[in-house]
């Protein structure tokens, strides 16, 4: 049972941080209240305590928690199933067809906006709450829209040596720009309408 106590102090301090960062990102109020509602499914649940707080608990270097045993792979399904099922996780917005191929769906502003909130309030409830170092760690492994990945990567103030966006909305544009730290980089917008 301690186990399954320590989950929920976890989740409920991550919900508590991504609800902080959401409310400063403009995430709209209902997706912050139900943020991560599938973690207490059982399907998710169980499999999550079992992992991050049972025996076979291990924190690899890169930050992620994994499955140990190829045997075991309940933690893996229950993974599967929240990333599909909630559409701040950038995993939800790729499909693949069925010749293999896969294709990199735009997320919605607010899905993306949640999706930055809950990097910070992962990192803020595991004690690691530098969102941009993690970014700069990770986003090489992170599959995002063309238009999408800059709007990412200035709301986290990750801001690569040149900045190249082809936008075809000026909302997009405003987005970007409201989100982008003063830098010295230059920022090369290809607008086409």
């Amino acid at each position: 049972m301690n186990k399954h106590w320590q989950y929920l102090k976890y989740v409920l301090r991550h919900k508590w941080f991504v609800f902080l960062a959401g409310l400063k990102l403009g995430v709209p109020l209902y997706r912050l209240i139900l943020h991560d509602w599938t973690k207490f499914l059982p399907r998710e649940w169980f499999p999550y305590v079992n992992e991050f707080y049972g025996d076979r608990m291990v924190k690899p270097k890169t930050g992620y928690m994994h499955v140990l045993t190829p045997e075991d792979i309940k933690f893996n399904v229950a993974w599967n199933h929240h990333q599909k099922k909630n559409d701040h996780h950038w995993q939800f917005w790729i499909i693949t067809l069925d010749n293999g191929h896969t294709h990199i769906l735009p997320m919605s502003k607010a899905a993306y906006r949640e999706m930055v909130a809950d990097w910070i309030g992962a990192g803020r409830a595991q004690g690691t709450p530098d969102t941009r170092a993690w970014y700069e760690m990770n986003h090489d492994n992170i599959l995002l829209h063309p238009e999408i990945r800059p709007l990412v990567e200035a709301m986290v103030g990750y801001i690569p040596d040149i900045i190249e966006v082809d936008v075809e909305d000026d909302v997009l544009v405003d987005e970007m720009l409201t989100y982008i730290p003063l830098t010295r980089r230059p920022i090369k917008l290809n607008l086409t309408y």
